[in-house]
């Protein structure tokens, strides 16, 4: 069976070009042009990913990216904007987005992205330490829930998120190039900057409680990556 994927494009040429080049890689493609219709098309396609606009009529993609996370559907989203601010991406990143890519983007890229989020997706969880319950500072961390909470407060977590975590969780104290987190969350195929791990990491530490200028938790070493400080 293949494996399905949903776009949510009103630009009538991209969503051609999105539709034909998933087609000649081997994906099954359903398509959906209004945002006010994404979550019906999801509902009803229910794909394995979803490529989504930014700029949609009737609704935009992050209040679509939202109402999804809002309903704990965790299917991973790579949203599409055609603006190059950082705050733009950090939004829909803040939202629960998985990835991004900014218009106009090449074909192998946006393939790759396609499938290291599949991957990540696919690959099941390592040991039983996985699934159980962890602490940071203050927060409590919840990998089957995707919660953190800290006292009365509770953040939703992106699987990219809690995987960046567990994974800081697992190397308390080491020092954690940006290549290695990179391969360990965005897969080895990863195409793209490291500024993507270092926004997630603004979102993390903002979900902690982690004071931005002076982090006690996530901190970051400067020419090298970050290390988790318990």
């Amino acid at each position: 069976m293949k494996t399905k994927i949903l776009i949510v494009e009103d630009d009538p040429h991209i969503l051609l070009g999105l539709e034909e080049v998933l087609k000649s890689d081997g994906f099954e493609v359903a398509v959906c042009n209004r945002g006010d219709q994404a979550m019906d098309s999801i509902s009803k396609h229910r794909p394995a990913l979803i490529v989504l606009d930014v700029m949609l009529p009737g609704k935009s993609g992050y209040d679509v990216c939202r109402e999804l996370r809002g309903k704990k559907v965790a299917t991973p989203i790579l949203m599409l904007t055609a603006k190059g601010q950082e705050l733009d991406k950090v939004v829909g990143l803040d939202l629960g987005a998985d990835d991004y890519v900014t218009k106009p983007f090449g074909v192998r890229e946006l393939l790759a992205r396609i499938h290291a989020l599949l991957r990540r997706v696919a690959k099941p969880a390592e040991g039983d330490a996985a699934g159980k319950v962890f602490q940071i500072g203050c927060a409590t961390i919840d990998p089957k829930t995707y919660q953190l909470k800290r006292g009365k407060v509770v953040e939703e977590l992106t699987a990219k998120e809690m995987k960046l975590l567990q994974f800081f969780q697992g190397h308390p104290g080491e020092v954690l190039s940006r290549d290695r987190l990179l391969n360990e969350v965005w897969g080895y195929n990863y195409y793209g900057t490291t500024r993507t791990l270092d926004q997630v990491i603004v979102q993390l530490r903002k979900k902690l409680g982690d004071n931005g200028s002076e982090p006690k938790h996530l901190l970051t070493v400067h020419g090298v990556g970050y290390k988790l400080a318990l």
